[in-house]
C-alpha cells in the first residue's frame, strides 16, 4: 500500500462512518452569537462559559499590552520571551489558587504533555481515570511509565490499581470537569487515596476554573489541592493558554526539564496582560454575577429539556449533552437545529455505544433567558 493509498482509504473509512471531521470559517464564533456572513445561529457550541471574550475591558487590555510589548515575545521564555507582564499573571494565578508557584504554557494541551513527559521514568506508573482528556492519555502513552485507567470516577478501582506493586513513583491523573460528558470528578475521595498510597494527583480543571461558586475551580469547590493543577483559559476566561500550578521545586524542575517549556516560544506578553485583566472580572462582584446567570440557565435549561422527554447526562456544568441515539438521526436533529437558527454540534464521545452520538450543548452566561426558550421551543417542535 502506498502513503496515498493510505490517505485515500482512511478518509473513505471517515465519510463512510459518518464521522468526517470539517471546519467551518466563520466571523464570530465565541459569546451568544455564531455568525458566518449574513447569516446568524444562537451559538451553542462554545466554551466561553462566562463570555468573556467579547468583554470590552479584555478586548482593551490586550490592545494596551501590545501597544506595550509589541504582538509577539521574541522566543521561548528561557530566551527573552519571559516579561514582567508573565511574571505578574504567574504572581497572581499562584495566590489566587493557594499555590507558591504557577507557570504559564501556550496550551492546556501542551501543559499537560510536558508536565507528564518532564515528570515520569520508566519504573513510574500513570494511573488516568478513564474518559481523561486526550492530551493527558496520549502525553501518558507516549511516556516511559506504565499507563493503567481505572473506571470513570470509580474510587475503588483506582484503589485496587495503587495496591498494586510499583518500583517508582504513582502519578494519578483525572480532570474536574470532564468535557464530553459534563459530569464532575470525586475529587477528595481521589486525592485521599492517592495520598494514603504515596503518590502525587494531577488534576486538569480546564472546564472547572472561573465557573464554580468563587471562580476557584473544582478543586477548591471540594477541598483538595492536587500536587499538580492544570488550568486552562480557552474557556471561562475567553483567551488561549494554560497554567501549571505547584510547589517552588516542582516549578524550578519543570523549568529545568519541560520541553515544552523550555523550546516552544512563549505567548504573547500582550496575550498576559489581556489574561490578568481576565482574572481581574473572574475575581470581581461581575463575576459572581455572570457565574449566578450561567447557574441559572443552567437549571432554566435542564428542567425544561426533562419536561419535554428529553435525557440528559448527569451534569451540573455549562456541558449539557442531550442523548439522541444513532449517528444518523443525531446528525439529522443538528442540522435541523441549525435551520431554526440554533448552532449545535453532535459528538462521539467514548462513553457512548458504537455508532451512536450525542448533542453537546454549552450555555455561557452570554446567553438571555429568551435563547434558552427559544432552543427548548426548537427541541419541542423537532421531538413531535
Amino acid at each position: 500500500m502506498t502513503w496515498q493509498q493510505r490517505i485515500d482509504d482512511s478518509l473513505a473509512q471517515r465519510r463512510d462512518a459518518q464521522a468526517l471531521r470539517v471546519r467551518l470559517p466563520v466571523h464570530q464564533g465565541a459569546g451568544r452569537w455564531l455568525r458566518q456572513g449574513d447569516a446568524r445561529w444562537l451559538n451553542f457550541s462554545s466554551n466561553d462559559y462566562l463570555g468573556l471574550s467579547q468583554h470590552p475591558q479584555i478586548v482593551a487590555a490586550w490592545q494596551q499590552g501590545a501597544a506595550q510589548y509589541g504582538t509577539g515575545s521574541g522566543g521561548s521564555g528561557h530566551v527573552t520571551g519571559y516579561s514582567v507582564a508573565h511574571q505578574a499573571l504567574e504572581e497572581a494565578l499562584a495566590g489566587w489558587l493557594g499555590y507558591s508557584r504557577s507557570l504559564l504554557f501556550i496550551s492546556g494541551f501542551a501543559a499537560n504533555q510536558a508536565v507528564i513527559a518532564a515528570l515520569l521514568h520508566k519504573d513510574d506508573r500513570i494511573i488516568a481515570d478513564r474518559l481523561s482528556h486526550a492530551s493527558l492519555l496520549e502525553a501518558a502513552s507516549l511516556s516511559p511509565a506504565e499507563l493503567r485507567r481505572f473506571t470513570h470516577n470509580d474510587g475503588e478501582h483506582l484503589q485496587t490499581l495503587l495496591a498494586k506493586p510499583v518500583a517508582g513513583q504513582q502519578l494519578v491523573v483525572t480532570e474536574g470537569i470532564f468535557s464530553m460528558d459534563g459530569d464532575s470528578a470525586p475529587l477528595a475521595d481521589i486525592a485521599a487515596r492517592t495520598r494514603s498510597a504515596h503518590g502525587w494527583l494531577m488534576v486538569d480543571d480546564a472546564h472547572g476554573i472561573g465557573v464554580g461558586e468563587d471562580g476557584r475551580g473544582s478543586c477548591a469547590a471540594q477541598g483538595v489541592k492536587p500536587e499538580l493543577l492544570i488550568v486552562t483559559f480557552g474557556k471561562a476566561f475567553g483567551l488561549s493558554g494554560a497554567a501549571v500550578l505547584c510547589s517552588d521545586s516542582v516549578a524550578d524542575y519543570l523549568l529545568q526539564f519541560a520541553r515544552h517549556l523550555i523550546y516552544s516560544t512563549a505567548m504573547p506578553p500582550a496575550q498576559a496582560v489581556a489574561l490578568h485583566q481576565a482574572l481581574k472580572v473572574v475575581r470581581s462582584e461581575e463575576g459572581d454575577a455572570r457565574r449566578q446567570t450561567l447557574r441559572q440557565h443552567i437549571g432554566r435549561f435542564r428542567r425544561g429539556a426533562q419536561q419535554l422527554g428529553w435525557r440528559l447526562t448527569d451534569s451540573e456544568s455549562a456541558i449539557q449533552p442531550l442523548i439522541v441515539g444513532e449517528n444518523a438521526p443525531t446528525l439529522a436533529l443538528a442540522e435541523h437545529l441549525r435551520q431554526q437558527g440554533c448552532w449545535l454540534s453532535a459528538i462521539r464521545p467514548p462513553t457512548v455505544p458504537a455508532g451512536t452520538a450525542r448533542l453537546r450543548i454549552t450555555l455561557t452566561a452570554a446567553h438571555q433567558e429568551e435563547d434558552i426558550d427559544r432552543l427548548l421551543e426548537v427541541l419541542d417542535a423537532a421531538r413531535r
